[in-house]
């Protein structure tokens, strides 16, 4: 008997904000990055995405760029020891939708998998929380010093997302027909689109845009928005203002 799954990205789609982000701030008040480096290259695009001016993925890849710089030369020993902290006092941020359908689906027997751009020390200790079956995140290379180097093997764009999506199809004989996929921005599309019951939790509108130009997709996609304490159930032809 074929396998049914559920692939679920995080930030954004289960938790209410990114690892990545939580890590970088935690690494600043334990100055393990210098925090002149958040006032002379991420304040302002922060302060133009909080005044709502500016565009949330551009703050994420400055922010991004500046973590992956940061980090070069830092043995990788300690920032998982900040890791587990962020984890510990952020793991409980997500979406309640979310939670319960992780907990819905393992109730059922399916396979659960995070397949995440966030680094793979960030998102293995969210796997080990929600207990699922296997994970994917960013890789975050190292020397022989166990210290970063700079470079990554990254899994947050469409097309890394599908290779590992294609790999555990393949590992666990997965039945897609059957199978979920939640997402949230246009790095989750090929997962979205390979599955029978592609789910979009508070989409961008980058994704929204591709999912109603896509037909087969748009007849398929329930769009969920999680709002204060009310959950929304919406169809793809809903309209954007």
């Amino acid at each position: 008997m074929k396998t049914k799954a559920a692939f679920f990205d995080i930030d954004g789609t289960i938790f209410r904000n990114s690892l990545m982000i939580k890590h970088f701030q935690k690494l600043i008040s334990y100055e393990v990055i210098d925090p002149v480096v958040w006032y002379t290259k991420v304040k302002d695009v922060y302060l133009e995405w909080e005044k709502r001016y500016g565009d949330f993925e551009e703050y994420l890849e400055i922010l991004a760029r500046v973590y992956l710089e940061e980090l070069r030369g830092i043995d990788r020993a300690y920032i998982e020891y900040i890791a587990d902290h962020v984890i510990k006092l952020n793991g409980d941020m997500v979406y309640r939708y979310s939670r319960n359908q992780i907990d819905w689906h393992k109730k059922q027997g399916h396979k659960v998998f995070f397949i995440s751009g966030s680094p793979d020390f960030l998102v293995s200790r969210m796997a080990e929380k929600y207990g699922v079956t296997e994970y994917r995140g960013t890789i975050y290379k190292v020397d022989e010093e166990n210290k970063f180097t700079g470079e990554v093997v990254r899994m947050w764009d469409s097309q890394s997302k599908l290779k590992e999506l294609n790999n555990f199809i393949e590992k666990y004989d997965v039945d897609l027909e059957t199978s979920y996929a939640y997402g949230d921005t246009t790095g989750d599309i090929s997962m979205l689109r390979m599955v029978g019951n592609p789910i979009t939790i508070n989409p961008n509108k980058g994704l929204l845009m591709e999912i109603k130009e896509d037909k087969e997709l748009s007849k398929r996609t329930s769009i969920i928005i999680e709002r204060k304490n009310v959950i929304y159930k919406l169809n793809s032809d809903v309209e954007i203002l």
